[in-house]
């Protein structure tokens, strides 16, 4: 007769499994990521496969497609970022400086998504939820960062969360294929030039 441990047991065991199943996931789409830095997303499975430590079959048992792969690299990039906020504004010294170390993430995550656009160009139904996927995370979390800020005195009030993630995206054009082109300097001098006239740091 069962005193009913076993049963116990494997509910227990499930949760833990979903877990680890998860952790190895991320590790996979970190690898990825990586990979595509350094050689774009038409990088080998293999190569893919190696940096994560895994078996090529177990890529393509995740991701049937290379599409499939580089559409969840994105999401995952994007999460990533998203949740970095808030860590950001709750261990900052200041609301600005968490918003500045925010968006150097997100100039980060814009100049090393190598070849992403081309390659979901071929499904414009996937990119366009991609894009949308895209502001719905990021755009909130700016506009935590900047009423933050605003209401520490920080910076001025005339700039919404969409207006700031579009005039970083611009300047990160073109950071890809010009090496000269400094787009995290750029970036780093507008928000510097969010400062609001009345904070002391503005020297006004």
């Amino acid at each position: 007769m069962s005193d009913g441990s076993s049963g116990e047991g494997a509910k227990g065991a499930a949760p833990s499994r979903r877990k680890d199943a998860r952790r190895n996931k991320e590790a996979l789409l970190d690898a990825a990521a990586a990979v595509f830095v350094t050689s774009g997303v038409d990088a080998p499975v293999r190569d893919i496969a190696a940096a994560a430590g895994v078996g090529v079959g177990t890529i393509y048992r995740h991701f049937p497609t290379r599409a499939d792969l580089i559409i969840a690299v994105y999401r995952h990039q994007v999460d990533a970022c998203a949740e970095a906020g808030p860590a950001l504004l709750a261990g900052g010294a200041t609301p600005h400086a968490a918003l500045g170390e925010w968006v150097a993430l997100f100039v980060d995550f814009l100049v090393t998504k190598h070849g992403l656009a081309a390659v979901l160009h071929s499904d414009e139904a996937g990119f366009d939820a991609l894009h949308a996927y895209f502001l719905d995370r990021l755009v909130p979390v700016c506009g935590q960062l900047l009423e933050a800020a605003r209401a520490a005195g920080e910076i001025r009030s005339d700039i919404d969360a969409y207006a700031l993630m579009r005039g970083v995206g611009n300047l990160c054009i073109g950071a890809e294929s010009d090496p000269r082109y400094d787009a995290r300097r750029l970036v780093e001098l507008l928000i510097a030039g969010l400062r609001s006239p009345r904070h002391p740091l503005t020297g006004r």
